[in-house]
């Protein structure tokens, strides 16, 4: 994480699987949760829209196989 004068930045990164088609998951309502998953109230599809949504700029890198960073930035006003 990173907090200047005038943004806030942060890098989330993860060795997972990867995101197979990042267009597809940035749809509001996509998962590959399975259903017992979801039954819990988790996998709704809104992780990384929200992500999106709230911050000033997002980058997504995602390698299938290899793992997924999401670096975000917020501007500070």
């Amino acid at each position: 994480m990173y907090v200047g004068e005038d943004m806030v930045r942060i890098v989330l990164a993860d060795t997972g699987p990867g995101i197979k088609d990042v267009q597809a998951a940035m749809q509001e309502g996509y998962s590959t949760a399975p259903d017992n998953i979801r039954a819990l109230g988790f996998g709704a599809g809104m992780g990384l829209p929200n992500m999106k949504n709230y911050s000033d700029e997002m980058i997504i890198d995602s390698v299938v196989g290899q793992g997924t960073t999401i670096e975000l930035k917020f501007k500070v006003s």
